[in-house]
């Protein structure tokens, strides 16, 4: 059985979790989330954790109940906590704004860039420079985030472009004569 698995996800005071008809649902204070179950895995409530196990011995089924389990765990702390991403813009010019659920970017296009955000994420900018993406599913944080870094991805010799705000970028050295 897949390690990950083993541990079980804890629900914390305020979030419960549903099991019916291969489907997980997950209920807190910042909204809900649902996720479709594989045939592989078994799921549990045991008080106020949920359990994972595979059944069978199919290489299969022991990945899947590690992915199941990852899944849940980030279902839990998206419903309880939420998720951010942060992006800084680096470069000469280059400008956000939030709008409502438009983001405006200037990035030395000869025209603005709109990217509407999908229904559930948030998107801020405290400054000019700065992106902060909140929602509560992680992997649409993380796309929705991935998207407005590949406007203006950061290129290697400068470093100009939208970054993630931990993101480290080797910069080359230009040619020598």
């Amino acid at each position: 059985m897949s390690r990950v698995a083993r541990n079980p996800v804890v629900l914390p005071a305020g979030v419960e979790a549903t099991l019916a008809e291969g489907h997980l649902s997950v209920k807190g204070p910042l909204g809900s989330l649902s996720q479709a179950m594989s045939n592989d895995v078994k799921v549990q409530k045991v008080e106020n954790r949920l359990e994972f196990e595979a059944i069978g011995p199919s290489i299969q089924a022991k990945a899947m109940s590690g992915t199941f389990r990852a899944l849940a765990a980030n279902m839990v702390q998206g419903v309880s906590k939420g998720f951010e991403r942060r992006l800084n813009l680096v470069g000469v010019g280059y400008r956000a704004q939030a709008q409502g659920d438009k983001l405006n970017l200037t990035l030395g296009f000869s025209h603005p860039v709109v990217h509407a955000m999908p229904k559930g994420i948030k998107v801020e900018t405290p400054t000019q420079t700065e992106i902060v993406i909140k929602g509560i599913d992680k992997q649409q944080v993380g796309e929705v985030a991935a998207q407005v870094r590949a406007y203006r991805r950061p290129e290697p010799y400068k470093g100009k472009g939208v970054r993630y705000s931990d993101e480290v970028i080797v910069l080359k050295e230009t040619k020598k004569k």
